[in-house]
Parts: C-alpha cells; sequence; structure tokens
C-alpha cells in the first residue's frame, strides 16, 4: 500500500487552488488531492463551503493534506499572504498555482448596456487577479522542475458570443498573458498554460440563465449536453503533473466541442 501511496504523480506537491470553495475550482482542488497534492483552499467569502471541501480531502487521510485560506485575488498584499500561508501550512514552496477564482455578469448585457462598474469589477477579479496571481507565481513556486502556472479562462473567448463582451474580454487579456508568461519563465522550468471550458453546469453557469437559454446551448453542443466540472478537473490535473511538461503558453480549450 505505501508503494502505491508514493506513486502518486503530486506526491506532497503543494498547491493553490484560488477560488475553490466551489464549482470548478472545487472540482480541480478534490482531483489534485486525489493524485497527492497537499492543497490550499482559496476563498474570499463563504468559509463553510471552503472548510468542507478541505473536511472531504482531509478524511481519506490521516494528516491534513488541504487547507483554506481567505484571499482576495485582485489584492496584491492578500495574494502576497496566500503564498505565505501556504509555504508555512506545508513548510514547503509551492509548486502549483491554479488560478480558478473569476465572476461573471448574470445578466449577459450587451457592450452598450454593459456598466462601468460590472466591467471594472468583471476585469479586477478576471484579470487583474489573474495577474497578481501569476506575477506571485512567477516569483515564488519553485524552480527547477514541477512548477505549474495553469490559469483557468473560458471557450466564450474564442465563441466570442453577444451578451458576454467584458467576461470573454477580460479572459481572452489572461489568454495573451499566459502565453507571454512562458516565454518569460524561460529556464527555470515552469511551465504556464490556460485552461477554457466551455458551458459547465455551475452555479455560475446557470445564474440568470431561463431553461430556454439553458436547453439552447445544450442544443449546440456536439455532446448533447452540458459540460461538468469532472469534464475540467483531470485536464487541469494532467498540466500539473510532469508528464505535461513540454505543454507549455497553451490554450486548452475543453469544450466538448461547442466553440
Amino acid at each position: 500500500m505505501a508503494a502505491q501511496h508514493q506513486s502518486l504523480p503530486l506526491q506532497d506537491r503543494v498547491a493553490i487552488v484560488t477560488g475553490s470553495s466551489r464549482g470548478i475550482g472545487r472540482e480541480i482542488a478534490i482531483h489534485l488531492a486525489s493524485l497527492g497534492a497537499r492543497i490550499v483552499i482559496n476563498y474570499t467569502s463563504n468559509s463553510d463551503l471552503a472548510n468542507s471541501v478541505a473536511a472531504q480531502i482531509n478524511a481519506d487521510s490521516a494528516t491534513a493534506r488541504a487547507v483554506t485560506v481567505r484571499a482576495d485575488v485582485s489584492d496584491p498584499d492578500q495574494v502576497k499572504s496566500l503564498f505565505d500561508s501556504a509555504e508555512r501550512a506545508f513548510d514547503s514552496p509551492v509548486h502549483i498555482l491554479v488560478n480558478s477564482a473569476g465572476v461573471l455578469d448574470g445578466k449577459y448585457p450587451t457592450i452598450a448596456n454593459t456598466t462601468v462598474e460590472s466591467f471594472d469589477k468583471t476585469f479586477s477579479v478576471n484579470a487583474r487577479g489573474a495577474f497578481v496571481c501569476s506575477r506571485e507565481a512567477a516569483n515564488r513556486l519553485k524552480r527547477g522542475g514541477g512548477g505549474r502556472i495553469i490559469l483557468l479562462t473560458t471557450s466564450m473567448a474564442a465563441a466570442l458570443r453577444p451578451g458576454y463582451g467584458a467576461y470573454a474580454a477580460s479572459k481572452a487579456a489572461v489568454e495573451a498573458m499566459v502565453k507571454i508568461l512562458a516565454k518569460e519563465l524561460k529556464g527555470t522550468l515552469i511551465t504556464a498554460n490556460c485552461v477554457a471550458p466551455g458551458p459547465i453546469a455551475t452555479e455560475m453557469f446557470f445564474e440568470g440563465k431561463t431553461e430556454e437559454m439553458v436547453n439552447r446551448v445544450v442544443e449546440e453542443s456536439p455532446m448533447c449536453r452540458l459540460g461538468e466540472t469532472k469534464d475540467v478537473a483531470p485536464v487541469v490535473g494532467f498540466l500539473a503533473t510532469d508528464s505535461a511538461e513540454w505543454v507549455n503558453g497553451q490554450v486548452v480549450r475543453v469544450n466538448g466541442g461547442y466553440v
């Protein structure tokens, strides 16, 4: 049993997963833990949800392999504190950053009807948050192998559908940034990639959508269904492992052919 335990691909590597109290981030945190990683579950408001994810992970281990840390990803001081907390909790440098924190205006306004406040909030969390987290990771992740920066974006950055102007633009900015970041990290053996889900059955996806809108999305999908969080997490898990070292500066669209 011990030999099998040691063969886990992310054994004892430390992973910060932002926005992991629910939705895709939650599934990613649980999946990385199943691969052997020690997990920092980041959240902004709901500590109960975050604690329940940690409890689920820690229930399968004799020692605590998950901790929760509150931090606003758009705040540089809080993100620095997030990394400090990770290093203290596990007495180790951070190996993996998965930035899953994000917001979407559930009203789906056209650009003509998007408020400046909504635009600024979208870019603050989605683009600025990815930048702040990536900048900290670029300076803090373990060098020499195993360092991974994985940013969640959206297939909407390629689909470019009406009603998603600010959201798609904020994530497109992240995709441009990650391709440059991968080049700037030359020599560190840290890779930087994006995972861009299509429509996934989460609370964020359903917010503000009528049944007709949801059905239309399902009909447009070649797979005839919405994606699930379990469709995304294994792709992130692969990118976090040594097997994905040659995948760098890429945007992986996980959408069932929707785009």
